[in-house]
């Protein structure tokens, strides 16, 4: 697939690629909305403090990672198009309750709830490989991924000049938050009856059974859950910053880890009863996958994704305290962070497409991050402002490129399993930034970059050993098993072949 062949939009499958990824742009559009509004919110409710807004940022995030998993899990077993639509119909509501809440509670409980919404780039990424070879799908899933992010970074240009300069007045920050939850409701509707799951005459294929992910191997099994620990963990701490900012009490917080608890045992449980029966039957060769190529994306999106996410949280005041810039100037610096999305995820995904090995497009990326964080490292007063505002742009083409790389990968693994295995990798970035954030607030900035860097150096190693070429890696279709062929054919092509054999 060339660039130009994006913009041909009579193309059915480009038609499905710019609808999803403009659902991915609005779901992080909404998911962002609050950020760039927070100072008028704490203007205009005389009661709400700094401590709340600091709050509220946890609590966008702290369903993200569970929401992602049960995403993966229902996209595989009913299809991105409904899950999508769903999604983003249902957010609708948290939304609007957020822009017209009046109280602490109603605030808490529609944000926390609303978190859930940075599940839907899930959706789009098996979406997006139903419709695209594996030979086009990692420049397909950029395009969706470095495009649709860019919400956020709209929701902070466009929803001040909304909330302050269109509506004006007293409410007019609550009118433009509310915006964005009726845009979600109406684009929902809209993706419905815009777009398909599959091409015709292909079938979604499925997932033998549904709840937990399937494996190959008794050891396998045991990885999984073993690599699922990290997810309930990173709850854990998020909840712990809670009670750290006086939101709960300690005994919530020991109610909220014992939930945490409760969860992954009940997740231990779905592991154990989708597999065992699946393990004890025997899975045929050709039908197997590793899970170890599972680990080692997981391990590359906590390094890049969850850096991007832990960087953009702290890089305005770090360059406002290092050159002593005012907050505009710093904010817009960095703000060409995440605009660097735009090209950034593409390209990453496109090289990986074009470039005959993706395991070593991996390689070089994350090698890449390594050595842009540690040059940001040692960054301080001494440096020309430009030569610092590079090394971040330089740093950021690595961090967002190794993330088109990742999913460029990522639908060729085991394809009826692709939503949970991007729901599992996705979830493993907010588990990097929750992580790395946390560890934040006890190091300098210099000494934070060093630490995301050795982050990048350990995903280098994992992958190094760990990831495989996939199967088909550049073909014109995924790799099936005989078992994912005889679901891969549409209902209305196998009652033709049962016609046929019936004359």
């Amino acid at each position: 697939m060339k660039v130009a062949d994006v913009f041909k939009f009579k193309d059915e499958r480009m038609k499905v690629l710019h609808y999803t990824w403009l659902a991915f742009f609005i779901s992080f559009f909404t998911w962002y909305n609050m950020a760039p509004l927070a100072t008028t919110m704490l203007e205009e409710m005389n009661w709400l403090t700094a401590q709340h807004i600091a709050a509220l940022g946890i609590l966008n995030v702290a369903l993200t990672i569970p929401a992602r998993i049960i995403i993966g899990n229902l996209l595989d077993r009913l299809g991105p198009r409904l899950v999508y639509s769903s999604l983003l119909i249902v957010m609708s509501i948290p939304a609007l309750i957020f822009a017209f809440a009046d109280n602490w509670l109603q605030l808490m409980l529609s944000r926390l709830v609303l978190g859930s919404i940075g599940a839907s780039f899930v959706i789009g990424i098996r979406m997006v490989s139903e419709w695209f070879p594996p030979k086009d799908v990692g420049f397909a899933e950029g395009i969706y991924g470095g495009w649709g992010n860019f919400g956020s970074a709209a929701a902070a240009m466009i929803l001040p000049v909304i909330g302050l300069n269109l509506f004006g007045g007293d409410d007019g920050w609550r009118y433009a938050l509310a915006l964005t939850g009726l845009i979600c409701f109406v684009y929902g509707v809209f993706y419905y009856w815009a777009v398909k799951d599959t091409p015709e005459g292909k079938a979604l294929v499925k997932p033998k059974r549904s709840g937990a992910m399937e494996v190959s191997t008794w050891g396998d099994m045991f990885r999984l859950i073993v690599w699922s620990i990290p997810l309930g963990g990173a709850l854990a701490v998020s909840s712990w910053r809670i009670e750290n900012l006086g939101f709960i009490s300690e005994t919530a917080l020991y109610i909220v880890w014992s939930l945490i608890g409760l969860a992954f045992i009940i997740q231990v449980y779905k592991i154990l009863e989708v597999n065992i029966p699946i393990l004890k039957a025997g899975v045929p060769k050709e039908d197997q996958y590793k899970f170890k190529n599972v680990a080692a994306l997981n391990s590359t999106y906590f390094a890049n994704f969850g850096a991007e996410l832990a960087i953009v949280s702290m890089l305005p005041m770090f360059f406002q305290l290092t050159f002593s810039l005012t907050p505009s100037t710093a904010g817009l610096i960095a703000a060409s962070f995440a605009f660097i999305n735009l090209i950034a995820r593409p390209l990453g995904g496109m090289l990986s497409d074009r470039m005959g090995n993706r395991k070593r497009v991996m390689l070089v990326y994350m090698l890449g991050i390594s050595a842009g964080l540690l040059g940001m490292g040692f960054i301080d007063s001494n440096w020309p402002l430009f030569a610092a505002v590079m090394m971040t742009i330089l740093t950021s083409m690595f961090i967002q490129g190794a993330e088109g790389a990742t999913f460029a990968v990522i639908p060729m693994i085991k394809k009826r399993i692709t939503g949970q295995i991007a729901g599992m990798a996705g979830a493993y970035g907010n588990v990097g930034a929750t992580i790395y954030l946390t560890l934040y607030t006890f190091v300098s900035p210099q000494t934070f970059f060093f630490i995301l860097a050795a982050g990048a150096l350990i995903s280098f190693a994992i992958c190094f050993f760990w990831l495989e070429e996939p199967k088909n890696s550049f073909s014109s279709e995924y790799y099936l098993s005989e078992q994912d062929r005889q679901t891969n054919v549409a209902p209305q092509v196998k009652e033709s072949i049962r016609e046929r054999k019936a004359l």
